[in-house]
């Protein structure tokens, strides 16, 4: 397929000039639209406003880094507006792209750029997996649990030291067990090498894992399950994924991010740095029919008297972007 019968993909032609379509538009970053999790969420993000509204938007999968300069470019230039970016590697080229197209409006996600036509949104990762480590803490029988990541970057281990916090909170003397998947872009699809870091930490004595991923996240979460131990999904809600053997996933509201986003349009206000946390609704762990025989009452206290202490200000989670070392490792 082209690039621009790609960029066009959901958009209706019209006979009018194309910048006055003013359609928003979302490009997807490497992994695709339908990895089940961080992509996935803003696509339904944008179906949403699409359904409700009955408006029309542009979107673009990314099929390597070297497109990213040339897609949002050419997504400017067709008159698309706002345009919305999943992911923190978008945002060198954000930052050289956004002034050469003053009217045009950028949003980006789990990046900041500071231009005064760019919305940077961000979530405190750490205070949802803060809830996610106390759960995990509370289902495991071995006090061993693993954690799993995409690309080795300061962003994931904001996960990865919430994660660990909620933890040993909750089981001081709990062993965890850290792996990454690579340090490339490649290291977001790579389900069958998820699995075998599954493998490998079971084999350590891990009993439930905590996958921050993407797309190999699949992979982390197929293993577990075969293996018969939990899970923890992320971004999105993958408690389906394995009914009964997914303990939980912690949920960033991407897709609302991208919905209230296109709502807003054209008039979407730049030079600002939206903060999306647990008070917000901006994270959460997710409880459902496909989970509710593994979430006991007592881990549901836990969780609610973690989040309380959280929303307070009584319990203080490390953030990794701002200070590159975990507290409790």
């Amino acid at each position: 397929m082209s690039l621009m019968k790609t960029l066009l993909a959901g958009a209706s032609l019209s006979l009018l000039p194309l910048v006055a379509m003013a359609d928003p538009a979302l490009i997807f970053d490497l992994g695709g639209k339908f990895d089940k999790s961080f992509n996935e969420a803003a696509f339904q993000g944008a179906e949403r406003w699409k359904q409700e509204t009955g408006g029309t938007y542009k979107e673009l999968e990314m099929q390597s880094e070297a497109m990213r300069e040339q897609a949002l470019r050419r997504l400017a230039e067709t008159g698309a507006n706002p345009i919305v970016m999943t992911g923190f590697a978008f945002g060198e080229v954000l930052n050289k792209v956004a002034p050469d197209y003053p009217d045009t409006r950028f949003a980006i996600i789990d990046m900041v750029v500071e231009q005064p036509n760019v919305q940077s949104i961000v979530f405190t990762e750490e205070q949802g997996s803060y809830l996610a480590g106390v759960m995990a803490a509370k289902a495991s029988k071995s006090g061993t649990m693993g954690f799993i990541g995409g690309m080795d970057i300061p962003l994931i281990h904001k996960f990865e030291c919430g994660y660990a916090q909620g933890i040993k909170a909750t089981n001081p003397d709990a062993k965890i067990i850290i792996n990454y998947t690579g340090t490339t872009p490649a290291a977001w699809n790579d389900p069958v090498k998820g699995g075998e870091l599954v493998k490998a930490q079971i084999a350590q004595g891990a009993d439930v894992v905590y996958a921050a991923a993407g797309g190999t996240g699949i992979g982390v979460l197929q293993a577990a399950a075969d293996a018969g131990i939990l899970s923890i999904g992320v971004d999105s809600n993958q408690n389906h994924l394995h009914p009964g053997k997914v303990l939980t996933s912690m949920v960033k509201g991407v897709d609302n991010s991208v919905y209230e986003v296109f709502k807003t349009g054209a008039a979407l206000e730049g030079g600002v740095i939206k903060v999306m946390d647990l008070a917000s609704g901006g994270v959460s762990v997710a409880i459902d029919e496909n989970n509710k025989d593994l979430v006991t009452e007592d881990m549901k206290a836990a969780v609610d008297t973690a989040t309380k202490g959280i929303t307070g200000g009584e319990i203080k989670i490390h953030d990794y972007m701002t200070d590159n070392t975990c507290p409790v490792q």
